[in-house]
């Protein structure tokens, strides 16, 4: 088992920049810790999962599906989020649907807490563009988004103004990094996490002045969630499917479906014009819940499924806890 309690300046070496392993750089270093962060890709992180990810900070909304433990980590990386970016937008979120999915909307309602009811004038006062679109909605008043290509680039500025290093194109191994390491390859660590499978997401994004949100707008769907997250320049993200593939491409199923929920939220999308189509590859275990393993000398941190942005700040101040002080959460962590 790896050593804990080291000295505060103790080296860390973590493979993998996109959003776990960067929230694990920045608190480390953070922490007092001689950091180096390796990313085999470039600092443009195309390839990186994170790059094609929703952004959203929703861990109310997700308890429809998710476990309790992705509620609680995800709770506590809200704060995490205030704390070290208070200009994260906390504008909330919303959950609509038309009548055909109406006991779907109810059920939605009963499984998860923190939102209230709005009618439809509640609905326009809050998002003007959505007048008369939908007779009520569910709003979650404390969630937050982030858009994954900007906010990369902000946590890589906040690790090296705390005195972290990151190398790009730096493909490296963990047997040949001294000091703790901490693996946050994602499926690129399936030599050491055989388990792993690829989850696929499409997203698709979209432009048009004629709609503007100012928070993220979930449509009930029968199969899975399905949103609209405005971003930056009179963008907007649909996502995100969820299919049990590894492939990188967008099928003409998902994307009839992804821009039909687009429309179905406002006719103005219609007439949109579509920027991107893309796709990423989530890391998942089979129960589909993260884990920090603890192996000798190097610890892993994999599995975040469909949840990166929404669990990476908890997860690495488990980790930070766990080095500096033997703190172990055994609803995460496995020793071996």
């Amino acid at each position: 088992m790896l050593q804990t309690t080291k000295r505060p300046d103790s080296p860390v070496s973590i493979i993998g920049a996109g959003i776990a392993g960067a929230w694990q750089a920045l608190l480390f270093a953070q922490a007092g810790h001689a950091v180096i962060l390796h990313e085999r890709g470039d600092a443009a992180m195309t390839d990186s999962t994170s790059h094609w990810a929703g952004g959203m900070l929703a861990p109310w909304c997700e308890a429809e599906v998710a476990e309790p433990i992705i509620s609680r980590l995800g709770q506590r990386s809200l704060d995490i989020w205030r704390r070290e970016l208070p200009d994260t937008p906390f504008n909330g979120s919303l959950v609509v649907a038309h009548p055909r999915e109406r006991n779907d909307f109810e059920r939605f309602a009963r499984m998860t807490e923190g939102h209230r009811r709005l009618d439809a004038a509640g609905l326009a006062e809050l998002e003007p563009s959505l007048e008369g679109r939908f007779r009520d909605a569910l709003f979650f008043p404390t969630e937050g988004h982030v858009e994954p290509r900007l906010v990369l680039p902000k946590l890589h500025d906040r690790i090296r103004a705390a005195g972290g290093t990151i190398k790009f194109s730096s493909d490296v191994v963990a047997k040949d990094l001294d000091g703790i390491v901490i693996d946050c390859r994602g499926l690129a660590a399936r030599d050491e996490e055989p388990e792993l499978r690829g989850v696929k997401g499409e997203m698709i994004l979209i432009e048009t002045g004629e709609v503007q949100l100012a928070r993220p707008v979930r449509l009930i769907h029968p199969r899975w969630p399905l949103y609209v997250i405005p971003r930056e320049q009179n963008l907007f993200m649909l996502g995100a499917t969820s299919i049990e593939a590894e492939d990188t491409g967008v099928s003409v199923r998902s994307a009839l479906e992804l821009l039909g929920a687009a429309y179905a939220v406002h006719p103005a999308f219609g007439e949109a014009r579509i920027v991107e189509f893309g796709s990423g590859l989530r890391p998942a275990f089979p129960d589909n819940l993260p884990r920090i393993g603890i192996r000798g000398g190097q610890i892993s941190v994999n599995g975040l499924y469909r949840h990166g942005f929404l669990i990476a700040p908890a997860l690495a101040e488990l980790t930070l806890q766990y080095v500096q002080r033997g703190q172990i959460d055994n609803e995460v962590m496995q020793c071996a």
